[in-house]
């Protein structure tokens, strides 16, 4: 390595630190943009607040919406999910477990030549349905699949 390079690495890192320290910046604010973030989604602490203040309204039961997930989940820390749908224009899918403290785990919004598919990990504080609603050319679709949960991801 060049000590050139080396030192800017050096005070790039300690400038980044010293800010950080200082709280100038914030990951949330950075990661995040105010107009963007659905703090009432997030914030609400039951699954009708919840679907509302993401989609406005619930949604019609649809069997293209295929959730693959453990029966009993060993860890509710890390529970694996993938949702799959073929339903054509799938705009966005949001992933709600009903019995947690605050139930929207998580939302994804897809371009315009995306395919429905979408895996992630969700922590669940005990046994739960887990409801995932799609938006699939303006209409709201959901499923939803039971996981036991034997030891609790969330402190239970």
């Amino acid at each position: 390595m060049k000590r050139r390079t080396f030192l800017k690495g050096t005070v790039a890192t300690s400038a980044l630190a010293v800010a950080a320290t200082a709280g100038l910046l914030r990951s949330g604010q950075a990661l995040a943009a105010a107009d963007k973030w659905p703090a009432a989604a997030f914030g609400a602490t039951d699954l009708a607040a919840a679907t509302k203040a993401v989609f406005g309204s619930g949604g019609t039961v649809s069997k293209d919406i295929k959730i693959k997930a453990p029966l009993q989940a060993e860890n509710g820390a890390v529970v694996p999910i993938k949702v799959i749908t073929a339903l054509p224009n799938v705009k966005s899918i949001a992933i709600f477990v009903a019995k947690n403290p605050r139930p929207l785990a998580t939302k994804v919004d897809f371009g315009s030549d995306s395919v429905g598919f979408y895996s992630t990990r969700v922590k669940m504080g005990k046994t739960s349905d887990v409801v995932v609603y799609v938006n699939s050319g303006g209409k709201i679709l959901k499923n939803s699949a039971m996981i036991k949960v034997t030891v609790g991801g969330c402190g239970g």
